[in-house]
C-alpha cells in the first residue's frame, strides 16, 4: 500500500487512496475497494458512515436508497448533487452485512482510524467552506457529538462550517419521531441556507 506522509496534489491523493487496502491487510473483510469522488474546487464536502451494496456495485458514493433520499432532502438532481459536493465517507470500502442481518456491518473502531489519514488529507486539499456531517458515526468522529440533538447545529471544522444531518438510511428509525422530522426540516433549512452562501 501506497500511503505519503505529505501530499501536494489531490490527484495523487486519490490515486493512493484508490489502492489502499490498509483493513483488508490489518485482518477485516471487505467487500469493495475505496469509493469516493470529487474534484479539487468543490466548496461542499459530504461524510457520510460507509459505502453500502449499490455504492459497491457502482463504485460511486450515494447510489442506492439512502442517496436517493439524500438527493430528495437537498431538492438536488443527481448532476446538480454531484457537482456541488466532494463525497467521502469515514471508511471507504463497503463493509458487507451485518451478522444480525439488519443492514450494514458499522465499521469498527480501528477500521474507521485506518482510513481517517484520507479524510484528514482530502480536507487540507479540498478545502471546502461547507461540510455536510451525515449520520451517527460520522458526527461522532468528525463532530465529537454523541447524539443527533446536534442535527442542524453550524460546527466549527477548520475554514469551514460543518453541518450534522441524520443518516438517511431506511434502517434508522430516527424520523419515525415527529418532533425529529421538524428538527431535520429546521436543519434543511441552515444546509440550503448555507449552499445558498457558497
Amino acid at each position: 500500500m501506497t500511503r505519503r506522509s505529505a501530499y501536494r496534489s489531490l490527484a495523487s491523493l486519490q490515486r493512493d487512496n484508490r489502492r489502499c487496502r490498509a483493513c483488508a491487510d490489518a485482518g477485516f473483510r471487505l467487500e469493495s475497494t475505496p469509493i469516493f469522488e470529487g474534484r479539487q474546487g468543490r466548496l461542499a464536502y459530504i461524510l457520510g458512515q460507509a459505502p453500502g451494496l449499490e455504492e459497491a456495485k457502482e463504485r460511486r458514493p450515494w447510489r442506492g436508497r439512502a442517496g436517493r433520499t439524500l438527493r430528495r432532502w437537498l431538492a438536488m438532481d443527481e448532476d446538480e448533487f454531484y457537482a456541488t459536493f466532494y463525497c467521502a465517507s469515514v471508511t471507504r470500502c463497503y463493509p458487507g452485512r451485518a451478522a444480525s442481518g439488519g443492514g450494514d456491518r458499522t465499521p469498527t473502531p480501528r477500521e474507521q482510524d485506518l482510513c481517517s489519514f484520507w479524510r484528514e488529507w482530502e480536507l487540507r486539499l479540498v478545502r471546502p467552506r461547507l461540510i455536510l456531517v451525515i449520520g451517527g458515526l460520522a458526527i461522532r468522529r468528525l463532530l465529537g457529538e454523541r447524539s443527533l440533538e446536534c442535527v442542524g447545529r453550524r460546527f466549527p471544522v477548520g475554514d469551514a462550517v460543518g453541518v450534522a444531518l441524520p443518516h438517511p438510511s431506511g434502517t434508522s428509525r430516527w424520523l419515525n419521531e415527529p418532533r425529529n422530522r421538524e428538527q431535520l426540516g429546521r436543519a434543511l433549512e441552515v444546509v440550503h441556507d448555507e449552499l445558498a452562501r457558497l
